[in-house]
């Protein structure tokens, strides 16, 4: 397995509203058929937020989530992530709920408290379809809270269930948390460590920061753990070809970067998830499939899910 190179997609999250781009999945429709069409383009994984159909808002109940996870278990093969990050303004008991109704096979887990600052968008985005989606962006107010308590709830309430974890790092003391919950024996290996690069209130972007970060990570879990990035923005695709070069995975998708290009909207996830392939198979690398994928990553399988 070590020229698989694992391609998760992130099809649309909660930082990005939907007057920002026309192909930001809002629907329940629009997120399975993204989700389905990104696997197909060569994603073992998707990561899945649910969003209000008609406002786009962040939506973490499990009612928003339940119609487009029953059609993408159906026609994908692809591993299934449902997010416990949510979004900033939300509860733990909140964002814990969907995972723990449909016990995925993956769920992703934030390791730590930081600012959370996405009022830069607005000097990018003038206008707005809904008046909730200004308000949201420019609030600069945002901690969002993963406190030592709140890691160790969602932890335990999917102790039962199977599900792994993807472990979300955004910046050096996030990894270090991470090592504090391994030593108590609170999370199992292989880790799944997914290091977030250019968010601000998070660890920069620069080559250095991604360096920095996989060194840490080396020295802390040594070979117990998986390794891949998310870049936001612009930063996308030159660190996931960091990543790939250096034996890791990669993470792509609408929720962590709008673009394909300078000036240019993705038009799909699908387009990101190729866009990623080209860059690992032009390294001599091949992508993982999702039964790769959940060797790699010691899943438990998709029939063990409530999904």
């Amino acid at each position: 397995m070590a020229k698989k190179v694992i391609i998760t997609c992130a099809v649309t999250g909660a930082i990005h509203t939907p007057s920002m781009s026309p192909h930001l999945p809002i629907t329940a429709e629009e997120i399975a058929d993204a989700a389905i069409g990104a696997a197909e383009a060569g994603a073992a994984v998707v990561h899945l937020h649910a969003r209000h159909p008609k406002t786009g808002q962040p939506d973490q109940t499990p009612e928003g989530f339940a119609p487009f996870l029953k059609v993408i278990k159906q026609r994908s093969n692809c591993v299934i992530n449902i997010t416990t990050g949510g979004a900033p303004t939300m509860t733990v008991e909140e964002r814990v709920k969907p995972a723990a109704t449909f016990k995925p096979e993956v769920a992703s887990l934030n390791m730590g408290s930081m600012n959370f600052g996405l009022f830069g968008m607005l000097n990018r985005f003038k206008e707005f379809k809904h008046e909730w989606e200004p308000q949201y962006l420019g609030n600069k107010d945002i901690i969002f809270r993963n406190s030592f308590k709140d890691i160790e709830y969602i932890l335990t309430t999917l102790a039962e269930s199977g599900t792994r974890f993807e472990f979300e790092c955004y910046d050096t003391a996030h990894l270090y948390n991470l090592a504090h919950f391994l030593d108590r024996g609170i999370v199992k290996t292989p880790l799944f460590v997914q290091t977030v690069f250019g968010l601000l209130g998070g660890i920069g972007a620069h080559p250095d920061d991604v360096m920095h970060m996989k060194r840490t990570a080396d020295r802390l879990f040594g070979d117990q753990y998986r390794w891949s990035v998310l870049g936001a923005g612009k930063n996308q695709l030159p660190i996931a070809a960091m990543s790939a070069a250096m034996g890791g995975h990669v993470r792509v998708g609408l929720e962590d970067s709008l673009w394909a290009g300078p000036g240019k909207l993705a038009e799909s996830n699908a387009q990101q998830v190729k866009l990623a392939r080209q860059i690992i198979e032009g390294l001599g690398l091949e992508i993982a499939t999702p039964d790769e994928a959940r060797d790699i990553l010691a899943l438990k399988g998709g029939d063990k899910t409530a999904i």
